[in-house]
């Protein structure tokens, strides 16, 4: 398997195995720093071990989190070994006021994390053990150890567009493709150079090849499928799985091309519980609470900053109507960027390097200090901390006309940051809107308060490296 999957969320093997391995190795490397510094015999140490164990479960969650939180798992498949290494290292640097300010909330029993010298050791001794044992963990197990070995029944419109959209070297991590099988009869619209000439029946080439997995990607199933050899394959302990639930598995988004009315109404996910709603709002109020108490110095700063560029009669906030969950409007507030009369001419898409623009409100887009004051419609409840971002009536009405299931967006509140800015830039335009749609549609029907906590986390990684702002 390369994907398990809990509370309806895909999770990639490999990064789950690797994480476990690491917390391993933190509290490894902090069991080494706190003997080398409070011990130095090892019954000595063995006999306090009870007490020194808190700490080092913390020292590990703690730094732990902090490499979630910055990509360090991600960057691994995007900028390789050194810049996995990179944001290990600063999630290190930055996790020790954290524990700090742990030892400062319990210190009757993290009582090794009160000291600066101590976790300086073992952040240092924790980037030389992870670093080995990373080397080691993709040395010995390859890159392709956990990856399905694939093959697609289809070769039309739907086949193609998995080939175009899970080939790439970030998306192809889960299988290894064989190719495409086409059906008899159906328009070929696959290139030859992948297409697979298989003179027998599916099962035999099942046999003479390894596979684990067939994907069905035909567009008229109504000429039929080869049920009697789909259903030799799978006696044989072949998957056999849907190419829409294929393309979500391994994308993490929704196959809009390939998306029915039928597929929705059947398909397991976008279900929510009363639980989950509670949770979830617990969540809004304790994370918007939380982030206004440690970014107000932020925004009283931004506000003085407006004022100095525009003069003091110019407004700091802005508000526009924005469509809520279940097509509600409401108004949404943002520190304002743009010069006072941006809109004079009506509403337009924002642009890169967009001229209306201000100095301040360049920099305060950039690293997202505009959205601070949605803090406040998330306490309110008319957002939640994590959904959907929310688009204003015009636009709504313009892309419910033009993109199929748009308005299935609006099923859950919007919120402050989401799956969709996580995972796609910036969208200006009517392709852009369709990629992040993949991307919230996937939210909306696996939304759980594990993928809530997960998109939180990382939220910290786009705001650090600039992802999608404009």
């Amino acid at each position: 398997m390369a994907h398990v999957r809990l509370f309806k969320h895909y999770f990639h093997l490999p990064f789950m195995l690797l994480g476990l391995i690491d917390l391993v190795v933190l509290v490894a490397s902090c069991s080494l720093a706190v003997f080398f510094r409070f011990f130095g015999d090892a019954a000595f140490f063995n006999e306090h071990f009870a007490i020194v164990f808190p700490s080092l479960v913390v020292f590990s969650m703690i730094n732990l989190t902090v490499m979630m939180a910055l990509g360090a798992y991600q960057a691994s498949v995007e900028e390789g070994m050194s810049g996995m290494m990179l944001r290990t290292i600063l999630a290190l640097i930055l996790a020790i006021p954290v524990q700090g300010f742990a030892y400062f909330v319990a210190s009757d029993w993290l009582w090794y994390l009160g000291s600066f010298d101590l976790l300086s050791s073992a952040a240092v001794l924790s980037v030389f053990c992870l670093g080995i044992a990373r080397v080691l963990f993709f040395g010995i197990l390859g890159k392709d150890r956990f990856k399905r070995r694939v093959v697609v029944l289809g070769a039309g419109r739907q086949a193609k567009r998995l080939l175009q959209d899970l080939t790439t070297p970030f998306n192809r991590k889960g299988f290894t493709l064989d190719g495409f099988i086409p059906m008899p009869d159906e328009s070929v619209e696959v290139n030859e150079k992948h297409l697979i000439n298989n003179p027998g029946s599916l099962h035999e080439y099942v046999i003479r090849h390894p596979v684990r997995e067939i994907v069905i990607a035909v567009d008229d199933r109504r000429r039929g499928l080869p049920m009697d050899d789909l259903l030799e394959c799978k006696m044989a302990g072949v998957s056999i799985i849907d190419g829409i639930n294929f393309y979500e598995r391994e994308s993490r988004k929704v196959a809009l091309e390939m998306l029915t009315r039928g597929w929705l109404v059947f398909s397991d996910g976008y279900t929510f519980s009363a639980v989950y709603g509670m949770g979830k709002r617990a969540l809004d109020i304790i994370t918007a609470a939380v982030l206004l108490v440690f970014t107000f110095p932020i925004m009283l700063l931004t506000a003085l900053a407006i004022k100095v560029e525009d003069g003091i009669s110019a407004p700091v906030v802005y508000s526009q109507e924005r469509v809520g969950v279940n097509n509600r409007v409401f108004r949404v507030y943002k520190f304002r960027s743009m010069v006072t009369d941006a809109e004079k001419g009506g509403a337009v898409w924002a642009k890169q390097n967009d001229s209306r623009v201000t100095k301040v409100g360049d920099f305060i887009r950039r690293v997202r200090i505009d959205e601070l004051p949605q803090i406040f419609n998330v306490l309110n409840g008319s957002m939640a901390f994590v959904g959907p971002r929310p688009e204003r009536p015009v636009f709504v009405e313009q892309l419910t006309n033009k993109i199929p299931f748009y308005a299935e967006r609006h099923r859950v509140k919007p919120g402050l940051t989401g799956w969709a800015q996580l995972c796609f830039a910036y969208a200006d335009n009517e392709e852009d809107t369709r990629e992040k749609l993949r991307y919230d549609l996937y939210y909306i029907k696996n939304q759980s308060l594990l993928l809530d906590l997960l998109i939180v986390l990382q939220t910290v990684e786009v705001v650090l490296f600039k992802k999608g702002s404009r």
